[in-house]
C-alpha cells in the first residue's frame, strides 16, 4: 500500500511559512474521528498523489503516533495562479465500514467500428459513483472498447466489469461509449450550407445594429443643439 508522512500542525502556526519551507497544510478527518491539522512534504505529496489520485487508500503516518492511519486523498485545493498545491484534505477510512467515492473509467483497446469503419468514438461519462469497503476500492475502472464493433453496438453501466464487493449507483442502462457513423457528403454538405447561412444572419444583424446606433448617436446630437 502507497505511503505518506506527516507531522503534526498547529492552527495558529503560520501556513506561509510552512509553504515557503517546502510543506502542504493538511488536515485527516473522518465519521467520529477528530480533526488533525497536518503538514506534509509538497514534493511526496506532488508524486504520490499523481500515482494515488483520490481513489486509493493509502497508509497515512503521523510523527507522534504509533498506527498508522488507512486514508483517501478527500480533497485538494490548488493555486489557481502558480498551479501548486496548498492545502490537502485526507479522509479516514475505517476497516468494515463502506465508503462512497466517484471512480474514473479508463477506456482500453480498440474499436472495429471505428478503425474499419470510420465511425467516431463518443464518450458520455468518465466517471461513476460507487461503493465498497476500503480493501475493494477500485483505483480505475477499464472500459474494454472492443466491444464496439457495429454503430448498433453500446457500452452501459452494465457491462462494467467490478468485484462482488463493489456497488455501482448509477443507471444500469446509461450508455457509457458508444460510436457513431461517419457524416455522408450530403450531410457534410448541408452542415456546411446551414454554417454559411448563420453568418450570414450575423451580418445581416450586425449592419442592422451599426444602423440603429448611428441613428441613436444623431438623435443625441440633434437633441444636444
Amino acid at each position: 500500500m502507497m505511503k505518506i508522512k506527516a507531522q503534526p500542525r498547529n492552527e495558529a502556526d503560520n501556513v506561509g511559512l510552512i509553504r515557503k519551507a517546502g510543506g502542504v497544510p493538511a488536515v485527516v478527518y473522518g465519521h467520529k474521528i477528530k480533526n488533525v491539522s497536518l503538514t506534509v512534504d509538497s514534493k511526496a505529496f506532488g508524486s504520490l498523489y499523481k500515482a494515488a489520485g483520490e481513489t486509493t487508500v493509502l497508509d497515512l503516518h503521523i510523527d507522534g503516533e504509533n498506527a498508522e492511519r488507512s486514508v483517501l486523498i478527500h480533497d485538494v485545493a490548488v493555486d489557481p495562479v502558480r498551479s501548486h498545491v496548498i492545502h490537502v484534505d485526507f479522509y479516514e477510512v475505517k476497516k468494515g465500514e463502506k465508503i462512497k467515492a466517484h471512480i474514473p473509467l479508463v477506456f482500453s483497446g480498440e474499436s472495429a467500428a471505428v478503425k474499419s469503419e470510420g465511425g467516431v468514438l463518443v464518450k458520455n461519462i468518465y466517471k461513476v459513483e460507487i461503493e465498497a469497503l476500503p480493501k475493494d476500492l477500485p483505483h480505475e475502472i477499464i472500459v474494454d472498447i472492443s466491444k464496439l464493433v457495429n454503430f448498433s453496438d453500446v457500452i452501459t453501466v452494465a457491462d462494467l466489469q467490478v468485484s462482488a464487493g463493489v456497488k455501482v449507483f448509477s443507471d444500469p442502462k446509461e450508455v457509457i461509449a458508444k460510436v457513431m457513423a461517419p457524416r455522408t457528403t450530403e450531410e457534410l454538405e448541408s452542415l456546411e450550407k446551414v454554417a454559411e447561412m448563420k453568418v450570414d444572419e450575423v451580418k445581416v444583424e450586425t449592419e442592422e445594429k451599426k444602423k440603429e446606433r448611428d441613428a441613436e448617436k444623431l438623435v443625441e446630437k440633434e437633441g444636444e443643439k
